[in-house]
């Protein structure tokens, strides 16, 4: 069971919380009808998030036996068989589109659900290998998960949050690469890292983070009317963003969920700036 739930990644299911930002901006988070829907698509989704994590650990099994840290994985390591990992593909995918019938998620939901699996099974197969696309996909498949739970609930992405999110994946991504780099001598676990260096990940994963604060920054300022004090959460999330880049530039492989669970400092600094932005929207 431990091997089964390391396949599906299951701490990964942190990146997914993205599908409660639309129902926690458009002060839904109370209706009980609304929230039910989106917990309901979060486990869903999540279990086709699963799918894909398995499907690319199938691709990338040889490159992953060279990898110092990917070796462990089920797959990689012979604890789990490719023929395995496929059944539990399947069973996974059977659960999903279980849950589906049994929802009936609107049309809008299923062409962005639809959309990220097929762009995702493209990245496993053949775009990750690909320089600036493979960041982009990464970039969008987060930006998806926030469209995704709007679509649920009919409400509309605003330009903000988009604006933001976009710039701030961009970030994640590039600097997931950055350290990638870093950590792991060998390219050859990685095609797409021989054709990056150090220099350019590092002036755009800066300048795309510089963006992310502003747009954020401009939100406040346009929700300063409604929701009062609001510009003093800037910053605590200029805080955050230097912690975060503080952890990976020191020792770290970059990956988002493995930064923001292991360092207990960054865990609180969101759960801080969490609750005050709940205190300002709802009370």
């Amino acid at each position: 069971m431990k091997d089964i739930l390391k396949l599906i990644r299951v701490k990964h299911y942190i990146k997914n919380l993205l599908i409660f930002l639309p129902i926690f901006f458009s002060k839904n988070l109370f209706d009980g009808n609304n929230i039910w829907k989106v917990a309901i698509i979060y486990i869903m989704f999540s279990l086709l998030c699963s799918i894909v994590y398995i499907i690319n650990d199938i691709f990338d099994v040889e490159k992953d036996k060279k990898h110092p840290i990917k070796k462990t994985r089920p797959i990689a390591s012979g604890k789990i068989s490719k023929k395995q990992a496929i059944i539990i593909a399947i069973i996974l995918l059977i659960i999903v589109i279980s849950i589906g019938i049994i929802i009936k998620p609107n049309v809008k939901t299923c062409i962005i659900i639809a959309s990220y699996f097929i762009l995702n099974i493209l990245y496993s197969y053949k775009l990750k290998h690909i320089p600036i696309i493979d960041v982009t996909i990464l970039a969008i498949s987060l930006l998806l998960r926030i469209y995704i739970g709007a679509a649920i609930i009919n409400v509309e992405v605003s330009h903000w949050l988009y604006l933001t999110m976009l710039s701030l994946a961009f970030y994640l991504g590039f600097g997931k690469r950055r350290n990638e780099i870093i950590e792991v001598k060998d390219n050859n676990t990685r095609d797409v890292l021989k054709k990056y260096n150090i220099e350019f990940l590092d002036k755009n994963m800066y300048m795309c983070l510089t963006l992310a604060i502003i747009f954020y920054s401009l939100w406040c300022l346009d929700m300063s009317k409604n929701i009062k004090y609001i510009l003093f959460t800037i910053p605590i999330t200029i805080m955050i963003s230097m912690r975060y880049s503080l952890i990976i530039e020191n020792s770290s492989m970059g990956d988002p969920t493995d930064v923001i669970l292991k360092d207990k400092i960054l865990k609180l600094s969101i759960c801080i700036f969490a609750i005050i932005l709940f205190i300002m929207i709802y009370i």
